[in-house]
C-alpha cells in the first residue's frame, strides 16, 4: 500500500510541475503586456492606475486573455500529465467552470479550484481509458467517450459539491493575504524567500511558485513580487561574493548574471552546501521580507532586474531589496567561507 500512495504522491507532483510548466509562458506574455498597458496609465484614487489610450487598451486586453488562460491551461495540462491527451479537453473546461462565477453567490474558486478539477479529470480519465469496450468503442473513447464523461462528472461534482467549500477556503486565503501589514508581511515574506532558495528550484522552491501564482490569479500580486526579488538574490550574491572576497573562491568560481535563475546556485552549493545554502536562504529571505514590507509587485513569474519593467508597483524598492538581499548574501559568505588556501592545507 505504501508503494500505491507514493505512486499516487509521485504521479501528483509530476502533474502540478506539468500544469505550471505549461502555465508559466501564458503568464508571462499576459503579465508583460499587462504591465506595459498599465505603465501608459494615469494614476487615480481608489481606481489605481487608468489607460485611456486605446492602443495601450488593447495591449492590456492581450494581457487580460492571457490571465484569464492561465486558469484553465494549468488545469489542463494537470489532467494531461495524469491521463495523457485525452484529459486536456476535460481539465481545461473544468478550469475554466473554477474560474467562472458560479450559482446565487457568484462563487469562483480559480487556482486552488482548478488544481482540483485538473486532479479529478485526470485521475477519472485516466480510469475511463481502462474500460474494456469493443473496438467499435475505441476508436471514440479518446475523442469522445471520455472526454465527455469526464467533463461531466467532474464538473457536476464541483457545481454541486465542491463550488462552496473551495470558494470559502479560497475567500478566506485572499482575506488574510489582502490584509497583510508589517509584522506578518515580513513573516510571510521570509518565509517565502527562504522557500525560493532553500532547494534552488527543486519541489520547495516549485510550492513558493505555485503559491504566489494563485495569488496572482486572484488579483494580489506582493506575494509574487517578493519572491521575484528572491530568486535572483542567490545567483547573484554568490556572484558579489566572488568578487569582494576573491581568496575565498577559485578562478574559476568567478562568473555572475542579472537574469532570476535561483538555479545559477546550484553549482556553487554542491562545492560548499554548508556554507552556500545558509548564506542564500538568510539573503533571499531578507530581499523577499523587505520586498513585502514595501509592497512590491510583479506582474510575471520571473525575477531579476530583466524584469524590472514589469514591476507595477514599488518598482525601485524592487532593486534595492534585491541589492540588499544581495548584499547580506555575499556578506554571509564572506563569513563562513575560509579561504581557498585554508581548505587546501
Amino acid at each position: 500500500m505504501s508503494g500505491e500512495i507514493k505512486g499516487y504522491v509521485n504521479d501528483l507532483t509530476k502533474a502540478f510541475n506539468t500544469g505550471v510548466s505549461y502555465m508559466m509562458p501564458v503568464v508571462v506574455v499576459g503579465g508583460i503586456f499587462l504591465a506595459l498597458s498599465l505603465a501608459g496609465g494615469d494614476a487615480t484614487a481608489g481606481k489605481g492606475m487608468v489607460v485611456t489610450n486605446p492602443f495601450l487598451q488593447n495591449i492590456g486586453s492581450i494581457g487580460t486573455a492571457g490571465f484569464a488562460m492561465m486558469i484553465p491551461i494549468l488545469a489542463g495540462y494537470i489532467a494531461y500529465s495524469i491521463a495523457g491527451k485525452p484529459g486536456i479537453a476535460p481539465g481545461m473546461i473544468t478550469g475554466f467552470i473554477a474560474n467562472t462565477p458560479i450559482g446565487d453567490n457568484h462563487v469562483q474558486t480559480g487556482f486552488l479550484g482548478a488544481m482540483l478539477m485538473g486532479v479529478m479529470c485526470g485521475f477519472l480519465g485516466r480510469w475511463v481509458k481502462k474500460w474494456d469496450v469493443g473496438n467499435t468503442l475505441k476508436v471514440i473513447m479518446p475523442i469522445l467517450i471520455l472526454p465527455i464523461f469526464t467533463t461531466f462528472v467532474v464538473a457536476m461534482v464541483y457545481i454541486y459539491v465542491l463550488v462552496e467549500p473551495i470558494g470559502w477556503i479560497m475567500r478566506g486565503l485572499i482575506d488574510m493575504l489582502s490584509g497583510l501589514q508589517g509584522g506578518s508581511a515580513l513573516i510571510l515574506g521570509l518565509i517565502v524567500g527562504a522557500m525560493a532558495a532553500f532547494d534552488m528550484g527543486g519541489p520547495v522552491n516549485k510550492t513558493a511558485t505555485a503559491f504566489t501564482l494563485a495569488l496572482m490569479a486572484e488579483g494580489i500580486y506582493e506575494p509574487n513580487g517578493a519572491y521575484r526579488i528572491a530568486v535572483a538574490i542567490p545567483p547573484l550574491g554568490v556572484g558579489l561574493s566572488t568578487f569582494i572576497s576573491r581568496k575565498k573562491w577559485e578562478q574559476a568560481d568567478r562568473q555572475m548574471g542579472l537574469i532570476g535563475i535561483t538555479e545559477g546556485a546550484i553549482p556553487f552549493a554542491v562545492k560548499s552546501l554548508k556554507t552556500v545554502l545558509p548564506s542564500i536562504i538568510i539573503g533571499s529571505a531578507v530581499g523577499a521580507g523587505l520586498g513585502m514590507i514595501h509592497g512590491v509587485q510583479c506582474m510575471v513569474p520571473h525575477g531579476g532586474l530583466i524584469v524590472l519593467p514589469a514591476v507595477s508597483h514599488a518598482a525601485a524598492w524592487y532593486a534595492i531589496d534585491m541589492a540588499i538581499g544581495v548584499l547580506v548574501t555575499a556578506l554571509c559568505l564572506h563569513v563562513l567561507r575560509p579561504t581557498v588556501s585554508q581548505k587546501d592545507k
